[in-house]
């Protein structure tokens, strides 16, 4: 299986209504140092239909600025959609949103 595979198989488990920092999803995938990849791996996902990458945010919980599939604004959209709720400072509240890693 290779680097971007294995990600993407941890980017599926995410939940509806759920976010994953890059952090997360690179050390679920096998290497914590991995982040960067991670964005690259979702910059070139090639099922956005069936990968959901607008779930993986930063570690402060920001959208990228460059969501390879509609800008910042379609990401948030679809999050909103999802019934996660942005703070006033743009972020989202990981306490509350972050998915516990937990692979189904």
């Amino acid at each position: 299986m290779t680097t971007f595979e294995k990600i993407y198989n941890v980017v599926k488990q995410i939940p509806k209504g759920k976010v994953a920092t890059y952090g997360l999803v690179a050390t679920l995938a096998g290497n914590p140092r991995w982040a960067r990849v991670v964005g690259y791996a979702l910059h070139v996902n090639p099922e956005p239909f069936i990968i959901p990458c607008h779930r993986v945010v930063n570690r402060e919980g920001r959208v990228a600025p460059a969501f390879a599939f509609g800008g910042e604004n379609v990401q948030r959209q679809l999050l909103e959609n999802e019934g996660i709720v942005f703070e006033k400072n743009g972020c989202i509240d990981l306490k509350k949103y972050c998915w516990n890693g937990e692979i189904l």
